[in-house]
């Protein structure tokens, strides 16, 4: 099936740190944010990462420099599944790049890590750092394991 990202980049001209996604998931498509399908882990990674109690995605973000989106613009894929995905056009990463103080980029899971070598690194030659995907399908990694890997974001 054809995907269109539907959601826009978050962040603001202070975000400082851009995590990028492959895509959002047809859950994530249908409530209107990223990371929002219940058993991806990515909000609970962020909440021990900061030892903070996320209220509101939004003003955590802000508060803590972070700007989200992802690498593909467009892609044919089945279901929410990152192994399936082919036929992709990527997101102007450069573009966001030039109305925000971002100098760290972060991919969570080996797709967004594997597509941001390949089509966008080239172009800004921002070394970007792969963490694990949060998702749930990512069952080998337990949530304390996650939350040890995305800690490199505090630095």
């Amino acid at each position: 099936m054809k995907v269109k990202h539907e959601l826009e980049p978050f962040y603001n001209e202070d975000s400082k740190i851009l995590i990028l996604g492959s895509i959002p998931s047809i859950k994530s498509r249908e409530l209107g944010f990223y990371y929002m399908h219940p058993s991806n882990r990515f909000w609970q990674v962020l909440e021990k990462v900061y030892n903070e109690k996320i209220i509101d995605k939004k003003i955590f973000l802000i508060r803590h420099n972070i700007a989200l989106w992802d690498v593909i613009k467009e892609c044919d894929i089945k279901s929410s599944s990152d192994s399936s995905i082919k036929n992709v056009i990527v997101n102007d990463i450069n573009e966001l790049l030039k109305k925000t103080k971002i100098n760290k980029i972060y991919t969570t899971g080996s797709k967004a890590d594997s597509l941001y070598q390949k089509y966008i690194y080239p172009n800004i030659k921002i070394k970007n750092i792969a963490l694990p995907s949060t998702s749930s399908a990512n069952a080998k990694m337990k949530l304390d394991d996650l939350v040890e890997e995305y800690k490199v974001i505090l630095k």
